[in-house]
Parts: C-alpha cells; structure tokens; sequence
C-alpha cells in the first residue's frame, strides 16, 4: 500500500536514516520502537509528507489516506465538542446539504419531464448512493459510541473545546482522527493522555480496524495487543518483524548474541590484517600481499553493534525511615470545584508497607485525593497522617519544576546525602545519564530526561510515603523498567496514580478505583482489577439484557426480585459471619502488633539480653501476624464476593 524505498535522511552531517526500505500493507498493526532520538516521530512525519527525506523515495498511491496525530498540536476554540468532532464527517456534511439544497429546487420545479429536472433527480440518487456507502445513516452513533469510548460524557458534547484540559482537548483530535477511517493511521504516542479504560477502548478499535497502524508507543502491553509487526529504529538502520513488542524483543536478545559473535570475530580478522599490513607495509617482496589486504579491508563492510545498555537495573535507594503503622487515615473525604463535586464522603486507611493504585477516567478525583492527602487542597471531612510519615511528592508537572540552570550531576548534588554521595555517578548511571551527559545543563534536556531527573532527586530524599501522579509521562520502556525496579524495593510505602498498566503489574497489591464521586477498593494486582472490572461489564450488560427483554412482556422486575428469598437470607447470613471474623482477626492483629512493638523495644535497645528464648517467641509471634494477615486478606475477598452477589 505505502513503500519506503531507500529513505535517507541527514541532520547536519548526521544520518538519522541510512537507505532504509519497508511496505506498509493493509491490515498491518506496526509496532515503531527505538531509543529516544532514534528517529521514531521524524519517519512519521516523513510518511505523512510533513518531512522530507534526503534521498529516497516514498510510493503512496493516490487513492490512499493516511490519519496523523502527532504528540502535540494546536487546537482549535471555535466550537463545541460534538461541532468539532462532526468536522471529521466533512464529505457527508457537504453531501446532506447537497441532497437538502437540491430538494428545495425540485420542488419548486413544474416540468417534471426536462432534462433538468431528471439531471436533479439522477444527481440525488447517486448523491444518495454515496452518503450510505459512507455511512450516513450511522454517522452521529459512531460520533456519540467514539466520544464515550473514549471518556466523555454525553453531558460533555454541548461544552466549549476550551473548556477542556490539554489531554482532552488530544482526546477530541484522536476522536476526529477515529472517525475518518483513513486508510493508514500514524499514531504518535496515543495513550499519553488516555486513562486505562480508554486505552483498553482503543486497543479494541485499532485491533478491528480495517485498515492499517503504525504506532509510535512507550507502553508496552498497548503495543502487545495492538501490534503483530514490529519495526526498530537503531544506528539509522530498521529491523522488522512481523511479531509484537515482548515476542521481537526476545528474539533481538537471541540475535544479539550471535551478532557479537560475528562482530568479534570480524573484529579479530580486521586487527590480524591490520599487524601483517604494519608488519610487512615496507618489505617489496610483500608489497603485493599488503596492498590486496589493504583493500580488502577498504571493502569490508563493518557490523555495527549499538552500545548496549548496561546500567544497573537492580538499583536501591536508602531504607525508609520507620513510620507507624497506619501512614493516612481519612473520613468522610468531600471535595468540590465550585459547583462541581469531584468526590463524596470517602474514606480510605492507607497502612506502612502499602503499594496501591489509584485509577480510574480523567476527571474522577484521582490527583484531588491524593493533593488532599498532602494538604495542598482545602476539603470537607478528617485527614489523619501518621506517626513520623515523610511524605515525598511527584507530580505531574514535577518535571518543571526543576532549576534549568544546573547541571545534571549539581541537581542531585544538592539534595544527596551521607554515603549516597559517592554513588551520584552510579545512580545517574542507572537513570541513563551516562559519562558526559551529568554535565549538561537542565534547560537542554528533554522531557523523558527531566522527568527521570525529577524522580531521581524525589527519590533520594529521606522519605518513607512516596505520592507519584502520572511518573511514567515520558518515560521510555527501559527508564520505566528501572524505575518500577526501585519503587519494588523501596521499604516504604507508594501511592501511584497512573494509566500504565505494564507499570502497575507486579508492583502493586491494592487498586482503588474512582467513578461517580466514590472508590472502591479491589485487593489484588491491577489485571486482577481489570479482569473482575470485565466481568463485572459481562454481569451489567447481562442483566441490562434481561431487563429489556422483561419490559417488552411486560414484566420489569428488580435485581433483588431476581434473587430469591432463601438466597437473600443465605446471602445475608454470610456477610454477617465475615464480618464478625474479621473483627475478630482484626483484634487478634492488634494484640499481636502490641506484642512485638513490645519485644522490638526491647530488642532495639542497648540493654543486654540474657534471656535467649525471647528471639524465638519474636519469630513465632511474627509468623502468628503472617498467618492472621494472610486470614484477613482472605476474608475481606470473600465478603466482597457474597456482598457482590448481593447486589446482582
């Protein structure tokens, strides 16, 4: 459909392309990775005609469309939501009122037999032909279905553009770009300003699409469900792949290896040659032999091997200060901006050691929570923050916020401490700052570099709560890697707010998810959440199903109508039993707790301690507390199982 032949490109004597050639076939889902600078959004741009290459040719047939959403773009302020998004319907419009304009003129003529009259006639016909090929009937559902699948309300389609935030506001293009359906898409980072139930829209649409992707992504289970090619940009050089990103990288691992073995063995040939070249370069009777070497080494073509990443990815960071056992308290939570009520009578304990997620769609109260939670936003209701917690902030715009004046190595300088002082090479290493890059000015970096720096200096800071909102913004696949490497190991307690699902997986235990001014709470990992989420959808369509169908026979019946008697009684019964277990085990928890508080004062103190038996009861009793943990988690599952089949 679209072919690359060739394509060259060079920056100032830099080649950024070296003749690199691809097809883009209908259908194609294409996966375009490579480091930062690699070139990614440059070849975009070049398919797209925005740029042009330096030699090479790019074969686009004329009957093709392509749909570019580039990272950043001016938006326009002139209309409301649903009138800028009807301008992705330009042909349709432009036919209706065609098809409108000649009605009115047929109707006004006498002679239904001229050749004028039978041209209108002709006209609207095949105008009329035209509009259902394209969908006409269907035009403002697929509208309203796009805007909603992607966040929106319906109460949202009346608003200014302007009144919505910057991701929104992309939101509303990628809208407009969805419904062109054009042949090929180019995707630039798409899912930056999208929560995990857009994503997870997205992924479906672009996974049926009829046409053709090529997307640029830092997340990689969006690429692993989109995308089953793959193309990386490295050394000005692509490889492709028809696999996605996890299957490619793989098999990159396996080719890397007998890559260097080619590469050493080349490189042992070349020195080889190059000795018997100085060995022999003055010798006549050699004269001969050395000139055939020195050209064979002029035609050699050389295996470049792209410096591999070597940073120590099992970075720590200094023990957390030691907190009390319950870090956030907070009742009765209320928040609103004027007239709108963001959230309403929350409440949520977060305990030492906690990893959990808040999620949900933009706009719900994730960053207001969590901005409450630090004190920075007046409330309703009681925050209690705990004994001794040390809060550390990351937000959004943390990046920003950084001294532009400074170096890179100064910047960490500042904040660093005791014995963390000789390791800033070492650590700026880990966050890719190699070598000569510590030295370079703030205000030159990048956004992905600032937002890795900001995280740095947060994280070497004597904390033991860390809020994160957003922190993967920018980040690359490897920099988001290590960061989630650290943060697994980090002794304190994390509260992240994100869309990253990748990211969220294996780090933490407990999602809170936000809709309709409430949370809930959903113990487990964040697939966890979205698995139950789905079924929960199935459930609610289900019986959205069985209501319609009980509404044209004339019998509607309620959810607890459905659930018989006996089992409401027996439903009932249960919730009652667990709750009084885990009251139980919760008491037992707090005796326990009180114990080894206890024995840790004792232990921790100066004193000497002849009694040899009380290290053996401070193990069992913290393998009593493991176990009634363990019991409690359990509980709190179940009843939140008989309490979900209670509201079915």
């Amino acid at each position: 459909m679209i072919s690359l032949d060739k394509i060259s490109l060079n920056f100032g004597g830099f080649d950024l392309f070296k003749e690199i050639s691809f097809l883009i076939n209908p259908k194609d889902r294409i996966g375009l990775i490579g480091k930062n600078g690699a070139g990614k959004t440059t070849l975009l741009k070049v398919i797209k005609g925005i740029d042009q290459p330096s030699s090479g040719n790019i074969g686009v047939p004329k009957n093709v469309t392509i749909g570019y959403l580039p990272q950043q773009m001016k938006h326009s302020d002139t209309r409301t939501l649903k009138e800028e998004t009807v301008l992705a319907f330009g042909e349709l419009i432009a036919i209706e009122r065609q098809i409108a304009r000649l009605h009115d003129e047929i109707t006004v003529e006498q002679d239904f037999h001229s050749e004028q009259y039978l041209k209108k006639i002709d006209l609207i016909t095949e105008l009329n032909e035209r509009y259902q090929l394209l969908g006409g009937d269907n035009y403002e559902a697929e509208l309203e279905q796009t805007l909603m699948g992607l966040g929106f309300e319906r109460s949202d389609f009346g608003r200014h553009t302007s009144e919505f935030s910057g991701g929104w506001r992309m939101r509303i293009e990628l809208a407009k770009l969805l419904l062109q359906k054009p042949d090929v898409f180019l995707l630039d980072e798409p899912t930056n300003h999208l929560d995990i139930e857009s994503i997870q829209w997205l992924e479906d649409f672009l996974k049926n699409y009829n046409g053709a992707v090529v997307l640029v992504s830092h997340d990689k289970a969006f690429l692993d469900n989109v995308c089953n090619r793959t193309i990386e940009i490295s050394l000005g050089r692509i490889t492709d792949q028809k696999m996605n990103y996890t299957k490619f990288m793989e098999w990159k691992k396996e080719q890397r290896e007998i890559q260097l073995a080619a590469f050493r063995n080349q490189q042992k040939m070349i020195e080889d040659t190059e000795n018997f070249i100085e060995r022999f370069r003055y010798k006549a009777t050699k004269a001969v032999q050395v000139q055939s070497r020195i050209k064979h080494l002029e035609r050699i073509e050389r295996i470049e091997i792209e410096e591999e990443d070597n940073s120590a990815v099992r970075l720590t960071f200094p023990p957390a200060p030691r907190s009390g056992r319950v870090v956030v308290e907070a009742r009765n939570i209320s928040k609103n901006y004027g007239p709108l009520q963001v959230l309403n009578d929350i409440d949520i304990t977060i305990e030492q050691g906690d990893k959990i997620a808040f999620v949900g769609r933009n706009g719900e109260g994730k960053t207001t929570l969590a901005r409450i939670i630090l004190n920075e936003l007046e409330h309703e209701g009681e925050i209690t923050i705990g004994h001794n917690v040390k809060i550390g902030y990351f937000a959004q715009n943390q990046a920003q916020l950084l001294n532009e004046d400074l170096t890179v190595f100064e910047t960490i300088d500042q904040i660093a401490v005791g014995d963390i002082r000789t390791k800033i090479r070492d650590i700026l290493g880990a966050f890719l700052f190699p070598g000569e890059d510590i030295d370079k000015k703030v205000r030159v970096l990048s956004g992905g570099e600032k937002t890795r720096l900001a995280m740095i200096k947060l994280m070497l800071q004597p904390v033991n709560f860390l809020v994160l909102d957003e922190p993967t913004n920018h980040l690359d696949i490897r920099t988001k890697e290590i960061l989630k490497n650290a943060l697994a190991q980090f002794n304190g307690t994390v509260l992240v707010v994100s869309h990253d699902r990748e990211f969220l997986d294996g780090l933490v235990t407990c999602v809170y998810e936000f809709r309709n001014k409430k949370i809930k709470q959903h113990l487990g990992g964040i697939y966890d959440f979205l698995e139950k989420k789905k079924m929960e959808s199935l459930k609610e369509l289900e019986i959205k199903s069985n209501s319609k169908k009980e509404e044209k026979n004339g019998a509607v019946r309620t959810n607890h109508d459905e659930i018989s008697f006996k089992d409401q009684k027996e439903i009932n019964k249960n919730i009652s039993r667990l709750e009084k277990m885990i009251e139980k085990t919760e008491e037992e928890i707090g005796q326990l707790e009180t114990e080894i508080a206890k024995l840790d004062k004792i232990l921790s103190s100066s004193a000497t301690i002849d009694d040899h038996s009380i290290f053996g009861k401070y193990e069992e009793l913290k393998e009593k507390l493991k176990v009634e943990l363990e019991n409690w988690e359990a509980q709190h599952i179940e009843l939140e199982d008989w309490k979900n089949k209670k509201n079915w």
